[in-house]
């Protein structure tokens, strides 16, 4: 028998309590769900909840921690307590895991505990076991996807009506699919996290999120669409991670892409990660990215490995070399400071211009020169 304490029983903690209850898992009852920590105990509500943290750290008889709570803190330093007081920790939680993953690891390895993050990229979608079996055999040459579903529905929504991004924000926040403060999401924050953790499992490297050179979709305008759209192409917020053997390139950027392409194709909240490597070749999986259940099954599957006895140990990881020089691209820029690209110029595009093939850390030293709070950028794939 293995039993799992709980932090946090919201979007995800709920959808694992469900999961756990209806005993329906191979490991049925041998799996069982003893207690939760919630942030207030209603009347009638479950005895197995608490309010206590330490009720959960502290319990001898717990094998396993699952964190779900979201947020930095308090939630990484009660999977520290976890993870050195013996029990494995499964998380849902990227924004923590790759804020102090280095941390983590490293007391991870050192208890010899397992630290599983499955559901923290990709939702439902088997993206992390992807990377770590073919990392079994050879290295992940690179990876690009689509990793965050909301938004993906504020693109999809803009390219099928040339609606307005607020107007369209404003519509994820009701159907539940944006948080009150969308900044993460909307300015490839969500995104450079699950790259962080992707290149982590790929590439067997740590780099802070900040290495990650991200743009975002904040200020993309139904301009953008309409000229995309009068060249056969659309956007979506691509995330990409590169293993050049001995360095590592890591961003993210809206993306012009072909309208008939993969990432064409992926519309409303969903995801599709796509990985590459010598001898497997392509790797592309689609699903929604985020929900209770998605998201719920993929906290579950982690449980069952470690029940399983297949939930490999953690090991310390080495900071990567970044080296983003090699990054090169033509990149469609529409900003009130045009001048400042005047020199790499390739062609007018509306509003906007598109420059000819520089790299991406040329891109970034004239988007600071522009000073333009406004300015809007993406790859041309």
């Amino acid at each position: 028998m293995m039993k799992v304490g709980m932090l946090g029983c919201g979007v995800v903690g709920s959808g694992v309590k469900k999961i756990l209850d209806e005993g329906k898992t191979e490991a049925g009852s041998d799996l069982q769900l003893t207690r939760i920590l919630v942030k207030e105990i209603g009347e009638g509500m479950d005895v197995r909840f608490t309010e206590c943290a330490d009720d959960v750290l502290d319990d001898p008889d717990i094998d396993v921690v699952v964190e779900c709570m979201g947020g930095i803190e308090p939630a990484g330093s009660f999977v520290e307590k976890a993870l050195a007081g013996g029990k494995s920790v499964v998380t849902s939680n990227k924004k923590m895991l790759a804020e102090k993953a280095a941390r983590l690891y490293a007391l991870a390895s050192e208890h010899d505990v397992c630290l599983l993050d499955e559901a923290a990229c990709g939702g439902g979608i088997p993206w992390m076991a992807n990377l770590k079996r073919i990392a079994r055999i050879e290295p992940v040459s690179s990876f690009q996807g689509i990793f965050n579903g909301t938004t993906n529905y504020i693109l999809s929504r803009m390219e099928m009506g040339g609606a307005d991004f607020q107007d369209v924000l404003k519509e994820a926040q009701k159907l539940g699919y944006a948080e009150r403060d969308p900044s993460d999401d909307i300015d490839g924050v969500d995104a450079a996290n699950k790259v962080v953790l992707s290149c982590m499992q790929a590439f067997g490297v740590y780099m802070p999120v900040s290495a990650v050179e991200t743009f975002g979709i904040r200020h993309i305008q139904a301009c953008d669409f309409a000229w995309a759209k009068s060249h056969g192409l659309t956007i979506r917020l691509l995330g990409t991670g590169e293993n050049h053997n001995h360095t590592v390139s890591a961003w993210v950027m809206p993306a012009f892409v072909k309208a008939d392409s993969l990432y064409a194709s992926i519309s409303a909240n969903d995801n599709v990660l796509v990985s590459h490597s010598e001898t497997l070749g392509t790797s592309a999986f689609a699903a929604p990215g985020a929900g209770s259940l998605p998201t719920a099954h993929a906290v579950v599957q982690d449980l069952l490995d470690l029940y399983e006895g297949s939930g490999a140990r953690a090991a310390v990881m080495p900071a990567a070399v970044m080296d983003q020089s090699s990054v090169k691209g033509r990149y469609y820029v529409r900003t009130v400071n045009p001048a400042v690209f005047d020199d790499v110029k390739q062609e007018d595009a509306g509003d906007a211009l598109i420059t000819r093939e520089i790299s991406l850390m040329d891109l970034c030293a004239r988007v600071q020169k522009a000073a333009d709070e406004k300015l809007f950028a993406g790859v041309m794939l």
